[in-house]
C-alpha cells in the first residue's frame, strides 16, 4: 500500500491540478467524503462544494462542480465541470450570482422560476465564496 496519492483534477478544457497528496475531501452528490491512501476503489458521482487536498501540513482548495470522481490504486480522478483555485474566483461576480438565486428562490422575480436551476446556481456561488475566502 503506497503512503500518498495521486491526484488529477480535471475539467474540459484543462488540467487543474496533478499531484501527489496525503488526504483528499470531496463534495460528492450524496455527500463530502475523504480519501486516505489504501481507500477502496470506488466510483461516483460530484455534487457542488469546495474539494480539498492536504500536502503534508498545507490544504488547498478548489470550487468544483458536477461530474465524476473516481478511486483506484492509490489514485484519484476528478472529471468536474468546473473547478477554480480560490485566486481564480471573482468574488463579486460569485456574490451576485448568489444574490440571483436567492432572489429567483424567494419568489421576487418577474419571471417563472426554475427552482432546480435556481438551486444549482445558489450553490455554485456559496462553494465559490467559500473557496474565494480562503485566498492567501
Amino acid at each position: 500500500m503506497a503512503d500518498r496519492l495521486t491526484l488529477e483534477i480535471a475539467t474540459p478544457t484543462r488540467l487543474a491540478v496533478a499531484e501527489t497528496v496525503d488526504e483528499i475531501v470531496i463534495p460528492g452528490s450524496q455527500g463530502y467524503f475523504g480519501v486516505l491512501p489504501g481507500h477502496a476503489a470506488f466510483l461516483t458521482t460530484l455534487g457542488v462544494g469546495e474539494l480539498m487536498y492536504r500536502i503534508g501540513r498545507d490544504e488547498h482548495y478548489l470550487a468544483v462542480a458536477n461530474g465524476f470522481a473516481e478511486v483506484r490504486n492509490d489514485k484519484v480522478i476528478v472529471l468536474a465541470d468546473t473547478a477554480e483555485r480560490p485566486e481564480e474566483i471573482d468574488r463579486a461576480r460569485a456574490g451576485r450570482a448568489r444574490e440571483r438565486a436567492e432572489r429567483r428562490l424567494a419568489g421576487r422575480v418577474e419571471e417563472e422560476v426554475d427552482y432546480n436551476r435556481a438551486l444549482a446556481a445558489l450553490a455554485r456561488g456559496l462553494a465559490r465564496l467559500l473557496t474565494a475566502g480562503r485566498s492567501r
